[in-house]
């Protein structure tokens, strides 16, 4: 799960195409999550899986940090202060620690393509939720949460419309993104991003394994069993890729970066047909395809 959070400056086109190559990198590396989150479940808790995986990707993104900490930061907006970085990171960290709970505990009960689209629906919810800041959604917010709606009718609402467990749980996740969206919106421009994504990181972490350790049996068995789903979902998904996205999002266009990270869906729907053999039916196809036009829509229509 990603957002647009840099404005580029203009840049030579082989940058950009550059940056575009990264951003699609990161989108199929977000998308193959999906499958990691589900296979890792099959040894440890989804609460476990979740605490290891955050504080991998701490170690991970903390020599960036680091190393961003002694280097002058263009910021867009005031400055925050050390302490406002901080406690800003804390709620952070506790709106993405819903948001993951939730996603993890719904891959229990439906697929990894499903649970992508279904989270990528936080692309839609955060123009109607800013609202709530006075933010009126502007037609491509309206028009793409419709269509995104009506997608989600057909994906996952079965004929006695209620809607999968599996699925609700998903998409209670997507409002937690969406706010976790907006928080970032918020802080992003005023502190350095790198810093802050570790404190939200340990946050989540801390609070998994809290969580686990009191509800969850773990087990150095489970977790040797799990290791390649949790070092791919750890150091590759949060680590790599979000390195990447930081780096291509200082060049690529937001139009760009809308349109490939949109693609994190169709790569966990893809992930989960070729390693899990996972199917959709020609409904749910369907519903997948309005959602993602919803998604585009929302984003670029702004």
């Amino acid at each position: 799960m990603a957002a647009v959070v840099f404005v580029p400056e203009s840049a030579p086109s082989r940058s950009i195409y550059r940056a575009d190559g990264l951003l699609l990198l990161a989108a199929t590396i977000w998308g193959g999550a999906f499958v990691a989150q589900r296979v890792g479940m099959d040894h440890v808790g989804p609460l476990t899986f979740n605490g290891v995986r955050f504080a991998l990707g701490v170690l991970t993104l903390l020599p960036l940090a680091l190393t961003e900490r002694g280097k002058a930061v263009t910021l867009s907006g005031p400055p925050l202060t050390t302490g406002q970085t901080l406690w800003g990171g804390v709620l952070a960290g506790l709106v993405l620690f819903a948001g993951a709970t939730f996603q993890q505990v719904g891959l229990m009960y439906t697929t990894a393509g499903k649970a992508g689209f279904i989270t990528g629906l936080y692309v839609v919810i955060v123009p109607v939720l800013g609202m709530a800041w006075k933010q009126r959604p502007e037609g491509g917010g309206w028009a793409g949460a419709l269509l995104a709606a009506t997608g989600l009718y057909f994906l996952s609402v079965t004929e006695e419309l209620t809607l999968a467990p599996g699925d609700a749980w998903e998409l209670a996740g997507a409002f937690m993104w969406a706010g976790h969206v907006l928080i970032l919106g918020w802080l992003s421009p005023r502190a350095k991003v790198i810093g802050l994504a570790c404190i939200q990181y340990l946050v989540c972490s801390l609070l998994s394994l809290a969580v686990a350790g009191a509800t969850e049996t773990i087990s150095g068995r489970g977790l040797v069993a799990a290791a390649v789903p949790i070092l791919y979902g750890g150091v590759v998904s949060v680590g790599v890729a979000y390195t990447l996205q930081v780096v291509a999002q200082r060049v690529a266009p937001p139009t760009h970066a809308a349109i490939i990270l949109s693609l994190e869906a169709v790569f966990a729907a893809l992930a989960g047909w070729l390693f899990l053999g996972e199917e959709l039916t020609l409904r749910a196809l369907f519903g997948c395809g309005l959602m993602l036009g919803g998604m585009l829509v929302a984003q670029l229509r702004r």
